[in-house]
């Protein structure tokens, strides 16, 4: 559950800025007309179809799309609510966030609406932005799930509790929401910013709300807000994936069909913007090493016209390493990253571009460079027709990859729902395509001024050039006369048993070492996975190689071959319409690739040319040095940062040189610094080699001539470091608390560990899954969850896990036992104590029955979606080439974990958890809560 924004996110991370490019929902084609439909149930009205999709509308109001698709066995239910933090009032910030919170809290009918979840297997979430609220679920295709969740839905829509009790708990889980965001100085700096830009529009309202006003909101205004907004009228239900169209909408009819349309209408809002008058500026100043400068131009809404010509300019300019802010900035080393994107929504939207400057770059430079390439440059050298073609290009790239996956078309509609209409959806793909030169230098043209500009400062001038920002049509009138493109062809109906997958792949070895799993298959759109492992490299070869030489020439490959430039690489493998990877690190080498079965032979063909012939241009080995050396800056004061790093340094078993030694930031750093370019060109010379490894693929291909083309490409090509994989071993560690200063973060991270003797081969290995899952693996619904979160409400996020080790080779025994949880500062002593207890009481009584069932049919469900996904499938096959294994062994450890019972696990649990034996490190700004500077949840 969370606050999100549509279309346009911040980065949250230090290594995301670019992902500021327009994020523009997943799509691609489908049917036509309203013909393409099933006849609806009485009481149901049929409504138009688009590239497969139908509407079909309740006399209650409830808006039903449905999205059939046989070919992976898998639906999502998706509901989407009319309501977001746009439509809250004074005193009211946050509210529509702490009620998406409050809908899990149960109803008369559900009083575990978690448990009962994770129950059916189904995974689950929700989030709030500014236009909406939505509530999904998916799970493997199963009519009586499909049937309880649609009940669920459409008993919670009127039915919630909305209880004081409730709020109580959650009001300091979002609180500590709250804080883990005010954590980061990207994400505040972006909300000061679009505060600053939108005046009177609730848009300049942060999603996450007033800490007062989440603090002090009373019940009966909540219930009030559920009442006026949570109605058939205000929703579109989603449904997607392996259904049967008439049997559903007999299933809808039956749980929403009885809600009444309530008789009083919904609030109309009418507050617009007026036109920016000015320059306008705010500066944040936080603790923290991160320095960034963001500018952002308002811009018109949705369905306005300039909105599809505002994402490829958005996206020709803002993309790495193509776009102008890349070389403008970043090749010049003006700035670590540069990139922008455009968040448009409903009532109006906002082009942002930003830049990131190492801890010691001049960010008055930087921000200079960046006004220069926007308010001067797009003006006296307008984008070329080159230019806007790549943009396109990527952008429809984009488009076919998402609409492969139903699933996700689900939830992308959630943001055209919210905008006015689903087929908003396809609208903006057909206007991108149609975007021309002309449009989008005349938008940069008309919203790039000065006047339009908001950074982070005032500014006077004397002679203001205004933008006027159009009025957007209504989503009918920009319909008129729509009907979308013919259907994308789908896959077969495949059944992913172990047993199957076992049957359907083809399994063989190049040479002596590197080992082949092909597993053909129709699919949607013809697409095909590849992932490659190459392995090389022994310990002793590492200890002689200077760090981080691996890294750097793993992370090099991408970036220019002999032949091809980084930008020439990138704009090839979207002209074959392939999302592509290759990457490397100490041990190996990986490629992976997601394509079309038309183009894989020369995506394969490219990849592995720069797998081979990589050129480590200078320019580029200094960029990438520059962009690590500012994130690790970026992370040295963040809470999570400081304790996992003690928390490593604590429980480090290995002697200095060793490769899985650890080191501090400023051990990084100074390798950083010293690390050569000659370093990475001579691991690459010494020790790449494609004789030894793992390649899977899955997909819509050619066995035999894929068979082919990986013996000519990879078969020849032998390491002079013959790989051994780093043997582990278990190291006992005794127990310490420790706690750590961060100033002025609102937040603080919990971390707790213990050292576990565990192979994933041991026979405890089952139990103690299913025992995690029970102890915090479950989120929501797990011993941690309740307490520290749901009872509590010390915690927004809390989780555990237990890692086993694993070897091809020899028996390493390398586990641990890990929780991790976030918390106010001056909550920290209280989730500890809170934490010990819960495990004390874990050890002691056990699980339940019931927890078992819970946690085993959750654990399973998972297993059997991960296998529907052909992503999952393709790391599994490799994985099990790797450890010399069938999908026969993963058959027989799910038989385990379905005989499992309740004194089994709870031996595992005496066995391997010691409470004594946990250390708990913390990493906050505790001088300041123990000022009384804020006060502690009650």
């Amino acid at each position: 559950m969370s606050s999100s924004h549509p279309r346009f996110r911040p980065f949250a991370r230090y290594l995301s800025p670019l992902a500021l490019a327009c994020a523009l929902a997943l799509s691609a084609p489908l049917a036509a007309s309203a013909a393409d439909g099933v006849a609806p149930p009485k009481g149901m009205t049929a409504g138009p179809c688009v590239e497969g999709i139908c509407e079909y509308s309740l006399g209650n109001g409830l808006r039903v799309l449905l999205f059939p698709d046989a070919s992976k066995p898998t639906v999502t239910v998706n509901i989407a609510y009319g309501v977001g933090s746009v439509h809250e009032n004074y005193g009211e910030t946050g509210m529509a966030h702490l009620l998406e919170h409050m809908l899990f809290k149960g109803t008369p009918k559900h009083a575990d609406i978690p448990g009962e979840m994770k129950a059916r297997g189904i995974e689950k979430n929700a989030t709030t932005s500014l236009d909406r609220t939505n509530y999904f679920g998916s799970f493997p295709a199963n009519d009586t799930t499909l049937d309880w969740l649609l009940a669920l839905e459409a008993d919670r829509m009127v039915n919630s509790f909305v209880a004081k009790k409730d709020l109580d708990s959650e009001m300091t889980v979002v609180r500590n929401e709250m804080e883990r965001n005010e954590n980061n100085p990207g994400a505040v700096m972006f909300q000061r910013l679009r505060s600053t830009a939108y005046l009177w529009h609730n848009y300049g309202n942060s999603t996450i709300g007033a800490r007062s006003d989440v603090e002090n909101v009373p019940i009966e205004r909540l219930q009030a807000f559920y009442r006026t907004w949570y109605r058939p009228d205000n929703a579109t239900l989603i449904v997607a994936g392996r259904i049967d169209p008439a049997a559903t909408l007999a299933k809808v009819q039956q749980h929403f069909g009885k809600l009444a349309r309530p008789k009083t209408a919904l609030p109309k809002l009418y507050t617009a913007e007026p036109t920016q008058d000015g320059e306008r500026e705010v500066v944040v100043r936080r603790s923290g090493d991160t320095r960034l400068v963001g500018i952002g131009y308002r811009t018109p809404g949705t369905t306005h016209p300039d909105s599809a010509a505002l994402a490829v300019l958005l996206n020709a300019i803002g993309d790495a390493p193509t776009g102008r802010l890349h070389k403008a900035l970043v090749e010049t080393k003006l700035a670590a990253f540069a990139g922008g994107g455009n968040s448009d929504l409903r009532d109006g939207g906002m082009a942002t571009l930003i830049a990131v400057t190492p801890k010691d770059g001049d960010l008055a430079k930087a921000e200079a460079e960046l006004l220069r390439q926007i308010e001067t440059r797009l003006t006296a050298e307008p984008l070329t027709a080159e230019e806007v073609n790549q943009a396109k290009q990527r952008i429809a790239n984009g488009y076919e990859r998402g609409f492969a996956n139903v699933n996700s078309v689900a939830m992308a509609l959630t943001e055209s729902v919210a905008a006015g209409d689903w087929r908003l959806y396809f609208l903006e793909r057909d206007r991108i395509a149609d975007v021309t030169v002309d449009d989008v230098n005349r938008v940069a043209r008309t919203y790039f001024k000065a006047s339009n500009r908001t950074i982070g400062r005032f500014v006077p001038t004397e002679s203001a050039d205004r933008v006027e920002i159009a009025t957007a049509p209504s989503a009918e009138d920009a319909l008129k006369g729509y009907t979308g493109k013919a259907a994308l062809a789908a896959g077969e109906t495949f059944d992913p048993t172990p047993a199957n997958i076992d049957a359907r792949t083809q399994t063989f070895t190049i040479g002596d070492k590197l080992k082949v799993s092909l597993l053909p298959k129709d699919t949607r759109g013809d697409t095909v996975i590849l992932t490659a492992t190459f392995r090389f490299g022994d310990v002793d070869a590492l200890t002689r190689s200077p760090e981080p030489a691996g890294s750097v020439a793993g992370e090099m490959l991408m970036r220019g071959t002999k032949t091809m430039t980084r930008e020439q690489i990138a704009q090839r493998f979207e002209a074959l319409k392939t999302a592509a990877s290759v990457s490397g690190g100490a041990q190996s080498a990986e490629i992976s690739l997601n394509s079309r079965r038309e183009h894989l032979a020369e995506a394969l063909t490219l990849a592995a040319d720069v797998l081979r012939n990589p050129a480590f241009p200078e320019s580029e080995f200094e960029q990438f040095r520059l962009q690590s050396i500012t994130g690790l800056e970026s992370a040295r004061k963040e809470p999570g940062t400081v304790a996992a790093l003690a928390m490593s340094e604590y429980f480090d078993p290995w002697p200095k040189g060793h490769p899985f030694a650890y080191k501090s930031i400023d051990q990084s750093l100074a390798e950083l610094r010293a690390i050569k370019r000659e370093d990475a060109i001579a691991f690459h010379r010494d020790f790449y080699g494609t004789t030894e490894g793992e390649i899977s693929i899955v997909g819509d291909f050619d066995p035999v001539a894929v068979k082919a083309q990986l013996q000519t490409l990879f078969g020849d090509w032998r390491s002079a470091r013959p790989h051994a994989p780093v043997p582990t071993h278990f190291t006992e560690v005794a127990s310490r608390k420790a706690r750590f200063e961060t100033p002025d973060k609102a937040n603080a991270v919990v971390m707790a560990r213990s050292n576990l003797p565990l192979n994933e081969n041991d026979a405890d290995y089952p139990a103690l899954l299913i025992a995690n899952s029970v102890l915090g693996g479950g989120s929501l619904d797990s011993r941690l969850g309740d307490r520290l979160r749901q009872k509590d409400g010390l915690s927004y996020n809390v989780g555990s896990s237990i890692v086993a080790d694993s070897s091809p080779q020899g028996r390493d025994d390398a586990g641990l036992l890990s929780i991790q949880a976030i918390a106010a500062p001056e909550n920290v002593d209280r989730l500890e104590t809170a934490m010990r207890e819960e495990i004390a009481r874990f050890v002691r009584d056990g699980i339940t029955a019931d927890e078992l069932k819970s946690a085993v049919n959750d654990l399973l469900t998972r297993r059997q979606q991960n296998r529907a996904n052909d992503g999952s499938v393709a790391g599994g096959l490799a994985r099990n080439l790797y450890m010399g294994r069938t999908m026969a062994w993963t058959a027989a450890f799910e038989a385990k974990i379905q005989a499992l019972t309740v004194e089994d696990v709870n031996a595992a649990i005496r066995k391997y958890i010691k409470p004594e034996a946990i250390s708990v490190f913390a990493a906050g700004d505790f001088a300041k809560a123990a000022k009384g500077a804020a006060p502690a949840a009650k």
